[in-house]
């Protein structure tokens, strides 16, 4: 049976992630896979698609999982990790997350391995790098 999704999949932790998910999908423009929503606005478990990509969320929690996460606010400012995204319309998604209120930590420019890109910040600090580099494309 061939892949038909990313065997890789970034997860993340959001103090509002109710908020943080609408802001995703329409900043972003990440699609709703699966959400399954908890008390108080928060969210248990969430599965964001982006063409054959995906990302899971949840809200802040101190369960046995979530005691091993931080948020950037944890580590004043600092990530850990921080997802690349190809985007084929690089231009269009920039302005685009830009008109949504994107913190852009790196400008939209032409890199020297190819492709062109930006990076970003989300309301609560994550860093998003979205570009239309192909690492898998053959004419790179």
């Amino acid at each position: 049976m061939e892949q038909v999704g990313s065997v890789i999949i970034p997860t993340m932790r959001y103090k509002k992630a109710l908020e943080a998910m609408e802001w995703l999908c329409k900043a972003f423009g990440f699609k709703k896979h699966f959400v399954l929503p908890g008390e108080n606005d928060t969210i248990v478990h969430a599965q964001l698609s982006f063409g054959n990509a995906m990302i899971m969320l949840g809200s802040v929690n101190d369960d046995e999982y979530g005691k091993m996460f931080g948020t950037p606010e944890d580590l004043n400012g600092l990530n850990t990790q921080a997802p690349y995204i190809v985007v084929e319309e690089i231009d269009l998604h920039y302005k685009n997350a830009v008109a949504e209120g994107a913190e852009i930590v790196m400008d939209i420019r032409d890199e020297d391995y190819g492709g062109r890109g930006y990076s970003c910040r989300d309301r609560e600090g994550h860093v998003w790098n979205f570009g239309s580099y192909d690492p898998w494309a053959e004419d790179n």
